[in-house]
């Protein structure tokens, strides 16, 4: 006989479709913040001056700037999930 916790199918339900949007909200927050990280240091980097319009050497240095900040960003997280799986994999077969 299974113990009743006041939960039925629908609050199951209800917890994962609100865990999934909390997910996707701290993922959404999540790349927000690295955008905004991106574009201050890119654009404290390329542009010595601010005035009403970017020039073309500024324009250029700021996307190779981020392209190189994103490649970054994607070289750490794919290092490190593999870090997690392998560890993951270890501490099971320990």
């Amino acid at each position: 006989m299974e113990a009743d916790d006041g939960n039925d199918g629908s609050s199951n339900g209800e917890t994962v479709l609100l865990m999934r949007q909390l997910k996707h909200q701290i993922a959404m927050a999540n790349a927000q913040e690295l955008l905004a990280d991106i574009t201050c240091k890119c654009f404290e980097k390329c542009v010595a001056k601010p005035r009403d319009h970017l020039s073309g050497t500024e324009q250029s240095c700021i996307n190779l700037c981020m392209d190189r900040f994103l490649d970054s960003y994607r070289l750490c997280a794919h290092t490190y999930g593999h870090r997690l799986r392998r560890e993951a994999t270890h501490s099971r077969q320990a």
